[in-house]
C-alpha cells in the first residue's frame, strides 16, 4: 500500500487531520490499534474553543455541532461558599465555548470519513514507523495475522501518550514533566445539568469539583480525590453528598442527582515532548504534550496542532515548499507552553494541595477574590480559557 500522509490514531486529532487532508486533496490512510466502537466508548473532554469548531467547519463536519452544541458565556468561581460569575462573552469581545461531547465529535469525523470511501484500518497492531529520517518513510503493522507495510511521504503521529510515535523517537526527545499529588473522580449521569450555560469550578477546603455538561440531559462532574482512592470505594451516594459540600448552598440544592452510567478516576500531569518534528515523523495531540483537564485545553491543543500540521502538508503538495513542515514545532510549541501556564495555574489556583491549609488555603481565597473583583484578571481568565488567537 502507498499514501501521501500516513496518520497513527484514528482518535479526533487523527480524524480530523484526514478530513482536513481530504478535503485539499491529499491522500491519507489512518492506522488505528483499537477497534472503532472501542474508540467510540472512551468518554472524554467536551468543552470545544471556537477555533475547533471552526476547524470542524472547514473540515466539513460542523453540522451537528452548530445545531446540537450549547454555547457557554460565563464561567462560574465557587470559594468561600459564595459563586462569582465571570462573564465570558462579554469579556472576550463576544466570544464563547461551546459544549459538545468528544463522543459526538469523533463520530461526526468517523462518519465523513466513511461517507468519503477512506481507508481506516482498525485493530491494527505492532504499528512500527521506519525509515522517517530518509525521504521514504513507512509503516510496518500486523492485520489479520500477516505482516503488512504502508509506504508514504510523511507520518503523522496522533496516537495519544501511550502511543508507538512518541515511544518511537524517545531517545530524541526532550520530556517536560509535573505530576499532581491528585486525581479527579469523574461522574456522567443522563440528568440535567445544574448550570445548563456555564461551567462552574468550585474552590473549597474539602478540595477541587467541577460541573460540566455533554448536554441539556447529560452532565459531567468531578471531584478532587486522593490518589489511593478506588471508585469501588465510591457509591454514587457518597459522589452526589460530596459534591453538594464542595459548593455554595444555592448551587447544591438544585443538583438533580441519578446513577451514574460511567465513574472512573484519572490522575493529573502537565507533559510537553519536544520537538516535535523528526524528519518526516510529526507528534500531534496527546502525543506530544498532556495537560490538566482543568482548563479543558487538551482536545482544543490538538485540534490546533492539526491546523498548524495540515496546513503545512497542503503548502508542501501545493507549492513545493517545506516552510511549514519545517517550521511546524517551534510554532506548536509556542502555543502549548502557553496552554500549558494557563492549565497549571488554574490547577494550582483551585485544587487542595498537600501544603494548602491555613495560609495555603487563604492564600488561594485572597487570589481568587482579586481574580472577580479586578476586570483585568478577569478578562485575562477569559481571554486563556476561549483559546488564544492561532
Amino acid at each position: 500500500m502507498r499514501t501521501q500522509v500516513a496518520i497513527i490514531g484514528a482518535g479526533p486529532s487523527g480524524l480530523l487531520l484526514g478530513q482536513l487532508l481530504h478535503k485539499a486533496g491529499i491522500d491519507n490512510v489512518i492506522l488505528e490499534r483499537q477497534s472503532g466502537d472501542y474508540v467510540l466508548s472512551r468518554i472524554r473532554a467536551g468543552i470545544l474553543e471556537q477555533v475547533t469548531v471552526d476547524l470542524m467547519h472547514e473540515a466539513g463536519v460542523g453540522e451537528r455541532i452548530g445545531a446540537e452544541g450549547i454555547p457557554h458565556h460565563s464561567i462560574e468561581l465557587v470559594f468561600s461558599g459564595e459563586r462569582h460569575p465571570i462573564d465570558v462573552h462579554g469579556l472576550t469581545g463576544g466570544k464563547v465555548v461551546t459544549a459538545y461531547g468528544q463522543t459526538e465529535l469523533t463520530r461526526d469525523l468517523m462518519d465523513a470519513r466513511a461517507a468519503s470511501g477512506l481507508t481506516t484500518i482498525y485493530e491494527a497492531a505492532d504499528v512500527q514507523p521506519l525509515d522517517f529520517d530518509g525521504e521514504r518513510p513507512r509503516l510496518e503493522f500486523r492485520k489479520d495475522g500477516r505482516t503488512q507495510v504502508l509506504e508514504c511521504d510523511f507520518i503523522a503521529g496522533c496516537d495519544g501518550f501511550h502511543g508507538v510515535s512518541r515511544a518511537s523517537v524517545k531517545d530524541r526527545v526532550t520530556e517536560y514533566e509535573k505530576v499532581y499529588p491528585f486525581g479527579w473522580l469523574g461522574v456522567l449521569s443522563d440528568t440535567p445539568p445544574v448550570s445548563p450555560h456555564a461551567i462552574v469550578y468550585g474552590n473549597s477546603e474539602r478540595g477541587f469539583s467541577l460541573c460540566s455538561m455533554r448536554s441539556m440531559t447529560r452532565s459531567r462532574y468531578y471531584v478532587q480525590v486522593p490518589l489511593t482512592d478506588r471508585v469501588e470505594d465510591w457509591s454514587d451516594e457518597r459522589f452526589w453528598d460530596e459534591l453538594r459540600l464542595r459548593l455554595d448552598k444555592d448551587l447544591a440544592s438544585r443538583i438533580v442527582t441519578g446513577p451514574s452510567i460511567e465513574k472512573s478516576i484519572a490522575p493529573l500531569r502537565s507533559f510537553v515532548a519536544e520537538p516535535l518534528r523528526f524528519g518526516r515523523l510529526f507528534l500531534a495531540g496527546d502525543a506530544g504534550h498532556i495537560v490538566p483537564p482543568t482548563g479543558a485545553k487538551g482536545l482544543n491543543l490538538a485540534a490546533t496542532d492539526v491546523k498548524y500540521l495540515s496546513s503545512a502538508f497542503i503548502e508542501y503538495y501545493a507549492e513545493r515548499s517545506s516552510a511549514g513542515i519545517d517550521g511546524y514545532s517551534a510554532r506548536c510549541l509556542k502555543r502549548i507552553w502557553k496552554a500549558e501556564r494557563f492549565s497549571w495555574w488554574l490547577t494550582t489556583l483551585m485544587h487542595r494541595f498537600p501544603d494548602t491549609e491555613g495560609f495555603g488555603q487563604k492564600v488561594q481565597e485572597a487570589e481568587l477574590e482579586y481574580l472577580v473583583s479586578s476586570k483585568a484578571a478577569s478578562g485575562s481568565l477569559a481571554e486563556n480559557y476561549v483559546g488564544l488567537p492561532l
